[in-house]
């Protein structure tokens, strides 16, 4: 049996990532809104510029998250997530690439997605 999914279902949930206003970069994964804050090293506010919603790499759709540069750094330690959060809400969290950081200095990010995938 076929399985289909309008590209309009994915984008809707993707509009809400999208929506995020603050990109946490975390010393480890956040498993709420509340340790977000615990985890921080660095963050840096974002708006619907910062992302992009297109074809994934794969299949389906995907959101793209715009490198970032300059983003003071609040904590020392090593930075290995980002969260993107809104309001009292965690959206999304994901792996990004180690990097050791240092309180008072700023850090820089690549852009990086999140794809959902067609049904098989």
């Amino acid at each position: 049996m076929a399985k289909t999914v309008d590209d309009s279902v994915f984008d809707a949930g993707l509009n809400v990532i999208a929506g995020a206003t603050t990109l946490h970069f975390c010393s480890g994964a956040p498993s709420n809104f509340a340790a977000v804050s615990g985890l921080s090293l660095a963050s840096v506010a974002v708006d619907a510029g910062d992302f992009s919603i297109a074809n994934g790499d794969t299949s389906g759709r995907k959101v793209t998250v715009a490198s970032q540069s300059g983003v003071s750094v609040s904590g020392s330690g090593t930075v290995n997530h980002a969260a993107l959060v809104t309001g009292s809400a965690l959206l999304l969290v994901t792996e990004i690439g180690a990097q050791a950081v240092t309180s008072g200095n700023t850090i820089a990010s690549n852009a990086f997605d999140f794809e959902l995938r067609d049904p098989t």
